[in-house]
């Protein structure tokens, strides 16, 4: 893509995220991830129906009426995207897969800046390609779209492992982790185990129903991704067919195992199917 095609890109997530995160997610993600806590914010007379817990004694003994104390939530909380960008993202037969995360976490960032959240990134292929330290604002969230749509990673394969040692590594404070990738290795067990104990990580797995099943068109000659290995495959074979839906099964079975196993919330994702009713799923399931 040129500049002025991601320019326009970014400028239409902009406004699609925005109505979106506005009308639907700006709530749901308030009341899914909660601040720190409660801190104080000032006194007030007290009114019939307050809690007797909230008084405070030694500002209603020196005015001889009663007052309470008013505590708010501590909001301010600090979200990170961690983004796969390896060869396989670019993949989509509906639309590519990576157009697809940049409306999806445009979504999420927006959401975050709106209840006054920090929001970085990670890009991530077999190794940490770029980190966008947290920040707030909406240039800086534009800033994160563009990048996605235009990155171009150094490398092509995946190895989230390595991403998730940089996350238990680099980031002290504790953060919503959004971990956008389609999953499709299973290197990362241990370093989610750890990595979960620190952070609230939500795993948001994004596929194309082509890799669960392939069309019958016949011989075709397909590219791996990653490795750019070819292999010519006869999808007119109703036994090729199955085999890649049932392995495509197992993948499924063993990833969400492992998101099980970590204690973190997980949503599966498809190019050609919208993302809002599964994020407004996730979110009223946290609350």
């Amino acid at each position: 893509m040129t500049t002025e095609d991601i320019l326009k890109k970014v400028r239409k997530i902009e406004i699609k995220t925005r109505v979106l995160t506005n009308e639907i997610f700006a709530g749901q993600y308030h009341s899914a991830f909660k601040g720190r806590g409660m801190t104080f914010s000032e006194v007030r007379e007290y009114v019939f129906g307050d809690d007797v817990r909230t008084i405070d004694w030694n500002v209603t003994a020196r005015f001889n009426h009663p007052y309470v104390k008013v505590f708010e939530e501590e909001r301010e909380l600090t979200a990170l995207l961690m983004i796969d960008v390896s060869g396989s993202q670019e993949f989509g037969t509906f639309r590519h897969k990576r157009e697809y995360i940049a409306e999806l976490a445009g979504v999420l960032a927006f959401s975050a800046i709106e209840n006054n959240d920090k929001i970085g990134v990670v890009f991530f292929s077999n190794e940490v390609e770029k980190f966008i330290p947290p920040k707030k604002g909406r240039k800086h969230t534009l800033r994160i779209i563009r990048e996605i749509l235009s990155y171009e990673p150094k490398n092509r394969q995946t190895q989230i492992s390595e991403a998730l040692k940089f996350l238990t590594n680099a980031i002290k404070k504790k953060a919503i982790v959004f971990m956008i990738s389609d999953f499709l290795t299973n290197d990362f067990e241990k370093s989610l185990l750890i990595a979960s104990r620190k952070h609230d990580i939500i795993a948001l797995r994004v596929n194309d129903k082509r890799e669960f099943q392939l069309p019958n068109v016949g011989l075709i000659n397909m590219i791996d991704a990653e490795t750019g290995e070819q292999i010519w495959v006869d999808t007119s074979s109703a036994r090729v067919r199955r085999q890649l839906q049932d392995w495509m099964q197992q993948k499924t079975e063993q990833v969400f195992k492992t998101f099980k196993k970590a204690g973190i919330d997980y949503v599966q994702l498809f190019t050609d199917t919208d993302y809002i009713k599964p994020l407004i799923q996730l979110f009223k399931k946290r609350r």
